[in-house]
């Protein structure tokens, strides 16, 4: 193999392998962080948790819009004292008070980040797309638990308070809303 062929090949190999490492660290990293909960990001569950202990954490509730995102969003408690293991039941409320449909999706986190882990979602309205139509308002739910393993963690004993935050950002809406919006004539004066 000639030189300049040799530094080719070795040039499209690293080429290639760059390329699959960046395309599959988006996929490795979101995997990493719902097995480690790092970054906050939480554990869900079909039920909640068998064992209830006597001890009592606070649940903090977060609400906010992308910048560009017309809705109105906010927990309808800011606050929960609940024991750690017990399932919780929060409310959040989005209001469109646009005179158009906004279809939107949430983001989550968990604060502290060490948290993140021990914060098991059962049910959550961040799970599914979320469309409001023009002054629409919804409460929407969330179940959760503490995971009890929490207090034995080197971190985590040391935790009192937990933050749930949401942000909801504006997405596509679905295709079949998308096209009653297109078959709509627009009023015009």
């Amino acid at each position: 193999m000639t030189p300049k062929l040799k530094t080719l090949s070795q040039t499209v190999a690293v080429v290639v392998v760059m390329g699959s490492l960046a395309w599959a660290s988006v996929p490795f990293y979101d995997w990493f962080c719902r097995v480690t909960g790092f970054g906050g990001v939480t554990g869900t569950a079909d039920l909640g948790s068998e064992t209830i202990l006597d001890e009592t954490i606070n649940i903090r509730f977060d609400a906010s819009v992308e910048k560009d995102m017309k809705w109105r969003f906010k927990p309808v408690a800011r606050t929960m004292e609940l024991k750690i293991g017990e399932t919780g039941l929060a409310f959040y409320e989005a209001y469109n008070p646009t005179d158009r449909p906004i279809a939107g999706s949430a983001s989550y986190n968990v604060t502290p980040y060490q948290a993140g882990g021990f914060f098991t979602k059962i049910d959550c309205f961040c799970f599914e797309e979320q469309l409001l139509m023009p002054g629409e308002r919804v409460q929407m739910p969330v179940t959760f638990y503490v995971d009890p393993e929490i207090v034995g963690d080197r971190e985590g004993k040391y935790i009192h308070t937990i933050t749930l935050s949401y942000t909801f950002h504006e997405i596509d809406l679905p295709e079949a809303q998308a096209a009653l919006q297109i078959d709509t004539p627009i009023k015009r004066n």
